[in-house]
């Protein structure tokens, strides 16, 4: 049989392997010892670096204030900052698991939290008011 070959990611890890296809029957009469891997047949290329996801909440400009609501669904692990609080581009204000990642809602304005809509531990449907930022 061909030998394939192909590329798996494990971990972040992406790796290169060969594999050689065997039929049924080929497997049912082969009563030896298993086969053992080569040296060459795992070639690990650098892991990207890992950093967490940043959400892109979605978010609608009302008079002057920007109202950030929930990417996904999900429940509020952290919540970075309070009412009344002066934040800037970038900054994360939530964090949001889904589906066991932890996502960071960032601040798309600079402005002043006139409203925080979420408190740690809550759960948030898609689409929902997490943040009010009035611009300044």
């Amino acid at each position: 049989m061909a030998v394939r070959k192909f590329r798996i990611r494990v971990n972040g890890v992406v790796y290169d392997v060969e594999a050689e296809e065997i039929s049924a029957e080929q497997s049912a009469t082969s009563t030896s010892a298993p086969s053992v891997p080569s040296a060459s047949v795992a070639t690990p290329t650098p892991p990207v670096p890992s950093e967490p996801p940043k959400a892109a909440a979605p978010m609608v400009m009302q008079d002057g204030e920007m109202v950030i609501e929930a990417p996904l669904p999900g429940a509020v692990l952290d919540v970075k900052v309070q009412e009344g609080q002066l934040v800037e581009v970038g900054q994360v204000l939530i964090i949001l698991e889904a589906m066991k990642m932890e996502n960071e809602v960032t601040a798309p304005v600079s402005g002043r939290i006139k409203s925080l809509r979420v408190q740690k531990g809550s759960s948030v449907d898609a689409n929902e008011v997490l943040v009010i930022i009035e611009r300044v």
